[in-house]
């Protein structure tokens, strides 16, 4: 199988059967950092119009349906030459497709096998369905978001697929890879969406057992509770957010606001109402670019709250290299997000833009040896 030319993985090849986004995502990280990515699904799941594309770029992907012996035998023979495997099924169902980890590890013992599940491989949820306002919840994430006087907000983004799946399974699968290196040995990686939010409480167990009592939605140190670290209008309808936690960033801005009695009172209970009131009346005097202009070079912790817009053509994300253009197939500009892990001497990069669905089939089954007739008779026979 040939390599890619840039990143760290470089020579790692991942046969990716997740779908969806938290996998995807996860194998997106993988082929950014130059392994060679084939994604496999049936052709069945174009139907469902949720193939984000998106997270296909730098990939291969073609179409292989397993419940045929055709289509194994074709997925084992990738299997051999292969050093992660990545699935994102309802626990169970990789053992009904005869491609789990036990049957997998048969043929190549040194295989990286992850699965991505929203509750896990073990426990009492095992068998539950569920999407990442699911993972969210019950891991206690969603009670923490929103008004204090309001049901739970749902965030736009999805950090339950993205950052207690996605981003875990690719921590998972390096700690393997370099264990493999050290031993030679392959293993499994159990990954659950609910057990990385989890992950994500350390700071909310830490005022619990400082203070003794639960979190608040909306009414903790670090979400709304104090005027230093809060969101506030402006005069233009817009909106940016305060994040003075230190007390010397605090003083700089009650100084600048014409109120320094406030600076020792950061956290004092009994003004909290008077200072919100106030800090909420001041910044709607002005509009967001007033404020921008003027508050550009105080160290005082503040930002504004950008639109989707804003973010694809803001000059830090393009220096960055976050926001990206890549020519299409048919020579039109896509933009593109950028590699966010950035390595000094095996950087990661965008070096194509997505493929469409099943796109790479052909070209992977020549690569393995199957004649023109013969890959004409697995499509007619539904086995890619």
């Amino acid at each position: 199988m040939p390599k890619p030319k840039f990143g760290a993985l470089n020579g790692i090849t991942v046969i990716d059967l997740s779908r969806l986004l938290p996998g995807p995502y996860c194998s997106m990280m993988l082929a950014d950092h130059g392994a060679r990515v084939i994604a496999i699904e049936s052709r069945k799941f174009i139907a469902d119009g949720l193939f984000f594309n998106t997270v296909n770029r730098n990939k291969e992907h073609m179409t292989l349906n397993l419940k045929t012996n055709e289509g194994k035998q074709i997925f084992f023979q990738l299997i051999e030459k292969a050093d992660v495997m990545l699935e994102g099924f309802r626990p169970g169902v990789v053992e009904r497709l005869g491609v789990d980890y036990e049957r997998v590890c048969k043929t190549n013992p040194k295989i990286i096998y992850c699965s991505i599940s929203g509750y896990g491989q073990t426990g009492a949820f095992v068998d539950r369905v569920g999407h990442d306002v699911n993972y969210l919840s019950t891991s206690g994430v969603l009670n923490l978001i929103g008004e204090p006087d309001r049901p739970p907000s749902i965030p736009g983004i999805q950090i339950a697929d993205i950052a207690g799946g996605a981003m875990n399974a690719a921590i998972g699968i390096l700690l393997a890879l370099f264990n493999r290196q050290n031993t030679g040995k392959g293993q499994y990686i159990d990954i659950s969406m609910t057990d990385g939010m989890v992950g994500f409480l350390p700071a909310a167990l830490y005022f619990q057992q400082q203070t003794g009592q639960d979190p608040l939605r909306a009414d903790a140190l670090l979400s709304h509770r104090y005027a230093c670290y809060n969101t506030y209008e402006t005069a233009d309808g817009r909106f940016l957010a305060i994040g003075a936690v230190e007390n010397r960033f605090w003083q700089k801005l009650c100084n600048h606001l014409g109120v320094p009695e406030y600076a020792a009172l950061q956290y004092d209970d009994s003004r909290r109402g008077e200072i919100l009131g106030y800090m909420r009346a001041a910044f709607k005097k002005k509009t967001l670019k007033e404020w921008d202009k003027e508050l550009a070079d105080m160290e005082i912790c503040w930002s504004r709250i950008q639109t989707f817009s804003e973010v694809l053509v803001d000059p830090l994300f393009r220096e960055r290299e976050m926001i990206l253009e890549l020519a299409g197939k048919a020579g039109q500009k896509q933009t593109a997000i950028g590699v966010p892990v950035k390595l000094s001497d095996t950087p990661g990069s965008v070096r194509s833009a997505a493929v469409d669905f099943g796109e790479s089939t052909s070209a992977i089954l020549k690569e393995l040896g199957y004649s023109e007739k013969e890959i004409k008779d697995f499509a007619e026979t539904e086995v890619i």
